[in-house]
């Protein structure tokens, strides 16, 4: 079984952006998680800053290959109708994951123009929404 994790902007810096809300651990850290937790899973995990390389990402998975994806679009969740759009093209489940729980947040942040087109969303549960959108996909 395969599954893409695609993480979006300022992810790469986990672990060092905010440690009080995002905690200590790094994405490389999350990857290595997943891969010992679920070893007959055979994952690919993108990350990007840029809205326009996670597109081409979700665009790839157009073709097949995985059984679902684990999406994280960071801010992208908010605001952008072109990831959503991307999403909804899609043929496999995409499972929303954010590690904060966004209805706590600021109010700009609240509302996911992303998850009407996922199978799920799980927030706030940090990296254990990671492993239970795996899970689900499996």
């Amino acid at each position: 079984m395969r599954i893409l994790i695609i993480n979006g902007p300022n992810l790469d810096i986990l672990g060092k952006r905010e440690p009080h809300m995002y905690g200590t651990t790094s994405l490389w850290d999350i990857e290595n998680r997943l891969k010992e937790k679920y070893p007959k899973v055979a994952f690919e995990f993108i990350q990007s800053n840029s809205e326009g390389a996670l597109i081409d990402a979700l665009h790839r998975a157009l073709d097949g290959g995985s059984a679902g994806i684990v999406l994280n679009p960071g801010a992208y969740a908010h605001y952008s109708y072109a990831i959503r759009d991307a999403v909804s093209a899609l043929k496999v489940p995409v499972v929303e994951v954010h590690l904060t729980n966004i209805h706590a947040r600021e109010e700009f942040r609240r509302e996911s123009v992303i998850a009407p087109v996922c199978a799920g969303v799980i927030t706030g549960l940090g990296i254990r929404g990671y492993e239970l959108a795996v899970e689900y996909l499996m």
